[in-house]
């Protein structure tokens, strides 16, 4: 069932991204989650003050947004052989539930991944929940003995 169309997210939009969000949250055990609607006007401010270095595409279904996912772009120090360098991480990936299991995920993530290559980002990485692993392997990613992370707050 492809009748599904995956496209940059627009501002009219956002909200509808942020109740994604919300739903991501408690879907995964989030608590004191505070007001939904002060959430969604909060996350409609971040998304638009931070369109320059986070881009958000939907996937959308009957003009109804039934997926998204986020690309943090992040400028990287230039080297003598590169001065413009950047990477991105893939971040807040979703899909409601009743969507998935059919592709629309995997269509999603290499719609992003499309994207990074005509920004010309080096690499794309992603913190994965072990469910979606091997989609993520399907669409190129791979384990990497050199990718450190190192967990300074929680979150």
């Amino acid at each position: 069932m492809e009748n599904f169309g995956i496209r940059p997210a627009r501002p009219g939009e956002l909200a509808a991204v942020a109740g994604l969000r919300w739903e991501w949250v408690t879907e995964n055990g989030g608590e004191a989650l505070g007001e939904r609607e002060e959430f969604v006007r909060h996350f409609v401010a971040w998304a638009r003050d931070n369109a320059g270095s986070h881009r958000c595409m939907v996937v959308v279904r009957d003009d109804v947004v039934i997926g998204m996912a986020w690309l943090a772009v992040v400028q990287r120090v230039p080297t003598p052989r590169s001065l413009r360098r950047a990477s991105g991480d893939l971040q807040c990936v979703y899909v409601v539930p009743g969507e998935r299991d059919g592709g629309v995920g995997g269509a999603l993530i290499r719609a992003v991944l499309d994207g990074a290559r005509e920004l010309g980002l080096e690499r794309v990485t992603v913190h994965s929940s072990p469910r979606a692993i091997p989609a993520y392997a399907r669409c190129g990613f791979q384990e990497s003995p050199r990718l450190l992370h190192a967990r300074v707050a929680d979150a």
